[in-house]
């Protein structure tokens, strides 16, 4: 399980960097997909360094392009209707900010790589899937897919196919959910947040 988390971590930062086509502009799943690699590779080049300066680069273009309150939902699990509106508000803001900052933070590990958008997505019940090839900048290569929503926003990331991100996430958000529930939940994501924008000491 550490190795497969590992590997989604790194596939997950190396799908972010490249120069991404115009591709199948008919295509609205397509495009969220292009627009998402378009910002970051802008992020990378406009000398963003550390976690804070990426997350102010690329958090306008993830609020749009990904559906971070479905993604919590999902991350949840069945706990989720157990919550009160006000606890399920807590947790989508408390996911998005961790969310952000969490591949922020992976941006580093991006440089050097390169990736292909396969020109149409595929259907997937009321979704599409965006397909894509990851070349790590040693041509290691790793599939990368994106499940889109009819409303165009990405609501999971797959590595390989099978692996899901929100799936993984769901595996750390078990301990805290099974502690404390909603509040504790969000005191975790907070935690993380905060440490992950922390400035790091100079070596």
């Amino acid at each position: 399980m550490r190795l497969t988390r590992r590997v989604l971590s790194v596939a997950a930062a190396l799908f972010l960097f490249g120069t991404a086509p115009v591709l199948a502009a008919d295509d609205p799943a397509i495009a969220t997909v292009a627009k998402l690699y378009g910002t970051v590779e802008s992020a990378l080049k406009s000398g963003a360094n550390d976690v804070k300066s990426r997350v102010d680069a690329v958090g306008p273009t993830f609020a749009e392009v990904f559906d971070t309150a479905t993604m919590a939902r999902i991350a949840v699990g069945p706990k989720w209707k157990s919550f009160t509106p006000e606890q399920q508000g807590a947790v989508a803001e408390a996911f998005r900010s961790y969310f952000v900052a969490l591949y922020a933070r992976r941006l580093s590990q991006a440089a050097g790589g390169k990736f292909d958008i396969k020109p149409q997505s595929e259907e997937q019940g009321p979704n599409r899937i965006v397909r894509s090839r990851v070349t790590s900048k040693d041509g290691d290569e790793t599939d990368v897919d994106y499940v889109v929503s009819p409303e165009g926003r990405i609501q999971d990331v797959l590595l390989n196919g099978n692996v899901s991100e929100v799936a993984s996430m769901r595996a750390g958000f078990s301990e805290p959910l099974k502690t404390g529930g909603a509040e504790t939940l969000v005191a975790y994501l907070r935690e993380r947040t905060a440490g992950m924008l922390a400035p790091k000491p100079a070596p």
